[in-house]
């Protein structure tokens, strides 16, 4: 039945967004296209985000603030973006408060906030993982790596912006990464206690699916390059880019489903943990077929970036079906385009970078999206403000296209310190 045009007024929603980084602007520009959007705010955003969105500072992890910031501005719909807030609770806050929020409550969020949690849950109900032990003591974990030997995999266990994964090529830099962990304090909290696993031979990808803890639908699939430089060398970032489709999985469907997330909702039914949002699998293609490396409880970024674009349904009605449990109502509908993503970051990124630099050449991009990952606007500029910086996303009919595309609009940006990696989706190609 079509709508009238009251109905559709009364059905118009104030959106809250929570986050500033480029997954947060690539929602709220799909969440723009919704006809049921009538406001949009975000917490506290970024420059991007501030033409579709009022853009409020207020702290992320203090839960009253925005409980009572969206009780103020009568907000339907809130989504988190980031793990940070979701780990700490906010989505149980405002379900207590009668707010509707999308994103997995603090129990389920464990999944990202603790490594070992994730591993022991994988092991006990049959997922398909990895062997691991977990350490506090800095002499036990040096005693293993030398027992394992190398490459090895240590992880801290906590949050740490996905830079808490290190791959060691040898002993003494799984020994070294080891003990910046658990006696220096590298990453706080979160490196109190460490995983350490095997390594694997094999190519990453990431497999995102919407999920309301009875059901779940699978988003298209992408990949992500996560190293700082070519040919996937040097330090885990947040991801310098991503592409959509990625071919790795085809063929894996009925592996995916009976033996990831059958066993997954099996498995958080009987621990009695209710899963309502976004899942990420990060998978490791091996000769064995995939194995988990990680979840996630959010959408990735930058995959978020390759992935909406390409979703034809109303955002809004998703996250409601899986608000509300009635995620099998919904049939997803995605173009047949590629997708591309490449992040600009800052120079020294991911370790210590410089901020307030003028980005120029805005205005002259056409064609492609540019999603704002670290950006502010001063005295009538736009500089930088984080690590990566921008995302600029092309869509096209074949991979190629898509790429040049991307690539070729990058070069009428510029910043003091600009870095990007050349070779985003070369593995697509077959190079």
């Amino acid at each position: 039945m079509i709508k009238s045009l009251d109905e559709e007024k009364d059905n118009m929603r104030n959106v809250l967004i929570i986050g500033s980084g480029g997954r947060e602007h690539s929602i709220a520009l799909k969440l723009a296209e919704s006809r049921q959007v009538k406001k949009m705010f975000a917490i506290p955003g970024n420059f991007g985000i501030s033409k579709l969105a009022e853009c409020c500072n207020i702290d992320i992890m203090n839960n009253s603030a925005l409980v009572d910031f969206a009780k103020e501005k009568q907000v339907d719909l809130v989504v988190v973006g980031p793990e940070v807030p979701l780990a700490n609770g906010v989505i149980d806050e405002f379900e207590k408060n009668g707010i509707s929020a999308f994103g997995p409550n603090k129990k389920a969020a464990q999944f990202e906030a603790s490594k070992s949690f994730t591993r022991k849950f994988i092991k006990k109900h049959g997922l398909p993982g990895i062997d691991f032990e977990e350490f506090t003591s800095f002499e036990n974990a040096k005693n293993y790596i030398e027992k394992k030997g190398a490459p090895i995999v240590v992880k801290a266990d906590g949050l740490a912006a996905g830079k808490g994964v290190f791959v060691a090529r040898t002993e003494e830099e799984a020994i070294t990464f080891a003990r910046e962990c658990l006696e220096e304090n590298k990453f706080g909290k979160s490196s109190s206690k460490i995983i350490i696993e095997d390594f694997l031979e094999g190519e990453e990808v990431s497999y995102l699916v919407f999920t309301d803890s009875k059901t779940y639908k699978p988003m298209v699939y992408s990949q992500d390059h996560k190293q700082i430089y070519e040919g996937d060398k040097g330090p885990n970032t947040g991801g310098m880019g991503a592409y959509s489709p990625a071919r790795l999985l085809e063929g894996f469907e009925d592996f995916l489903d009976k033996e990831i997330m059958s066993k997954f909702l099996a498995g958080i039914k009987e621990e009695g943990i209710e899963y309502k949002g976004v899942l990420y699998v990060g998978l490791m293609i091996t000769k064995d077929g995939p194995k988990i490396l990680e979840f996630n409880c959010r959408f990735g970024d930058p995959e978020t970036q390759v992935i909406l674009p390409r979703l034809e349904n109303d955002l809004v009605e998703v996250m409601d079906a899986v608000i509300h449990q009635d995620l099998n109502s919904v049939k997803l509908e995605w173009k047949k385009e590629y997708c591309v993503c490449v992040v600009l970051s800052s120079k020294g990124y991911p370790n210590s970078y410089e901020k307030g630099k003028v980005i120029n050449g805005l205005d002259d991009v056409k064609d492609v999206q540019v999603i704002h990952a670290g950006t502010k606007e001063e005295n009538g500029r736009v500089l930088t403000n984080g690590g990566r910086v921008l995302n600029i996303i092309g869509l096209g009919k074949t991979l190629k296209e898509a790429l040049d595309k991307t690539y070729s609009q990058i070069e009428d940006i510029s910043f003091e310190g600009m870095y990007y990696r050349h070779d985003i989706a070369a593995k697509g190609l077959g190079k």
